[in-house]
């Protein structure tokens, strides 16, 4: 850490240094906004699931007991269980018969809940989805139209809107993050235009 006064009296060290840390922070805002961009971006490519339509449940059954393990402190976790749900559609009436999972990440199960040490809480909100999902009910679906892929998506985690969201902020932040680089350059120069107009004074 450093400072220094000029000649006239006004400091100038401190006012380098809190330009350089706007510059730095600025910059974190757009690499952040570039990284975050690029993951999300290249999750809605890779997604095959581009299709919407309507989905009639066929049937929905719990198959099995899946282990999951949940946080019991610094550097402890323990194994839960919750029970697998597994809801087979006909897409579009067609009579193909999918496997309907809630999202890209659920695709043994049809819903995976947060992992907790209370197993009964868990088996209570897959039945609670299970009764709602009931045989000949119609619910939205996305699937995918080359079906390379044989399970169909009720929502979609990298869809239209979730790219919008995702960006927005960030967007609005490498907006601000420009922003404040662009001051920090004008004060920059306006210094140093000061200072070259207090030399020829002089």
């Amino acid at each position: 850490y450093f400072v220094w006064f000029r000649t006239d009296g006004r400091l100038t060290g401190c006012n380098y240094i809190l330009d350089k840390k706007k510059t730095v922070t600025a910059l974190k805002a757009v690499m952040m906004y570039f990284v975050l961009g690029i993951t999300i971006l290249r999750s809605y490519a890779d997604s095959v699931w581009t299709e919407e339509g309507v989905c009639v449940v066929l049937n929905s059954t719990i198959t099995a007991d899946m282990n999951c393990s949940y946080n019991c402190g610094s550097d402890c976790w323990r194994v839960s269980k919750y029970p697998c749900l597994q809801v087979y559609v006909s897409v579009n009436n067609t009579g193909h018969v999918s496997r309907l999972s809630h999202n890209e990440e659920t695709q043994d199960c049809f819903y995976v809940p947060k992992c907790q040490k209370d197993s009964v809480v868990m088996h209570t909100m897959i039945m609670n989805i299970s009764e709602r999902l009931k045989v000949n009910q119609q619910v939205p679906c996305y699937y995918d139209p080359s079906e390379q892929q044989e399970s169909v998506l009720l929502t979609r985690m990298y869809g239209h809107s979730a790219v919008f969201h995702s960006l927005f902020w960030p967007s609005c932040m490498l907006a601000g993050g420009t922003l404040i680089i662009l001051m920090v350059k004008l004060t920059q120069y306006l210094s140093i235009l000061c200072e070259e107009i207090g030399k020829i004074k002089r």
